[in-house]
Order: C-alpha cells, then structure tokens, then sequence
C-alpha cells in the first residue's frame, strides 16, 4: 500500500504500517550515524541527556555530501543500516519510532521494532541526487565537529521508502526472499 505520512511518527502510526508498504515521507527528520551514535552513548553514560529529543522522530543514516551552490541539499542516500544495530535499542529508550536505512538487520532489531513498537525503513541506495531534491532545508544540531556525520535536522518533501520491519517483528527481505527460493 502507498501512504503520505506527516511527520512526526508517532507509535500510533507506525503500528498501522506493515511490511512493504510504500511511503513519502513530509516533514522534519535527523540524520544519525556511526559516530553520532556513539557520542549519544557516551553522553548517557555520564549521565547527560541526547542533544536531541529523539521522541516520534525518524533516524535517518546518512552522511550527506555537501551542497552544490544553489543546492539546499548535497546528495545522500541511505548509508548501511546494520553499522548502527548495536545502537537500535538505545535510540528506541529515547524515544525514536523509526530507522532509515539499507540493507538487511540483525536477527534483534525485529525483535526491538516489535518490542518498542517502531519500525525499520528502506530507503534506495543509489538514488542519493533524487533524495536531495527532496530536502527542502537542513540545520546543523548537534556534534558539528563530525562534518558529514553531524547531527542535521532534514526538512523532507515526499521523500519515497518501503517498510521493511514493522512494529509486529515482520522482515520484508525474510518475506520476499522466501516466496523465490525452489
């Protein structure tokens, strides 16, 4: 099924959402990766809070490039999302609803959606000039020092991804690759 979602995802809209169905997404999304990540866990273990409040929000793993002049946007697409499993259910702790991502997940992170009610997005590798024209505006919030890897608030028109974990622990390439194997 194809939907518009505003956002933010709440966990009463990602509970609707099911294995396959085709989003566009509108409205405010993070980028988050590897280092972010990890600067986020250590700032808990001493005690600190997230630089952002991660509740109903989508984490989206990328690392754009920079923008072109008269670019809002450089070109990104979805870095591999299994870097950042270790991860999963420490953002769902502050509140996050859904990852964005490529590629397959560990066994765990159906078990985590499930658990904590979230969702884990696909979105297209390989499309990264598309998924800039459909950012409309990008701040810097958090860990600048990261370049690429900062922490950036994502102002997202109709941006186009797939479900791939729901919030009932359905896996979409488990589903799909099972309908072709003899």
């Amino acid at each position: 099924m194809e939907m518009e979602i505003t956002l933010p995802l709440t966990k009463e809209k990602a509970k609707t959402l099911r294995v396959g169905d085709v989003l566009y997404l509108t409205g405010y999304i993070y980028t988050c990766r590897d280092a972010a990540h990890k600067l986020i866990e250590e700032a808990l273990e001493r005690g600190e809070e997230s630089p952002i409040d991660w509740k109903d929000q989508i984490t989206y793993y990328a690392g754009p490039c920079p923008a072109r002049p008269g670019m809002v946007f450089g070109a990104n697409g979805p870095t591999t999302a299994a870097r950042m499993d270790p991860f999963v259910e420490m953002m769902f702790k502050l509140g996050m609803t859904g990852m964005l991502g490529k590629g397959d997940r560990a066994d765990y992170i159906a078990d985590l959606c499930k658990k904590y009610g979230g969702v884990s997005l696909l979105g297209i590798g390989g499309a990264s000039a598309i998924n800039a024209d459909r950012v409309k505006s990008v701040e810097i919030v958090a860990y600048p020092e990261l370049g690429t890897e900062s922490i950036k608030k994502l102002y997202f028109d109709r941006f186009r991804v797939i479900v791939g974990t729901d919030s009932e622990g359905n896996v979409l390439q488990k589903q799909e690759v099972a309908k072709y194997k003899r």
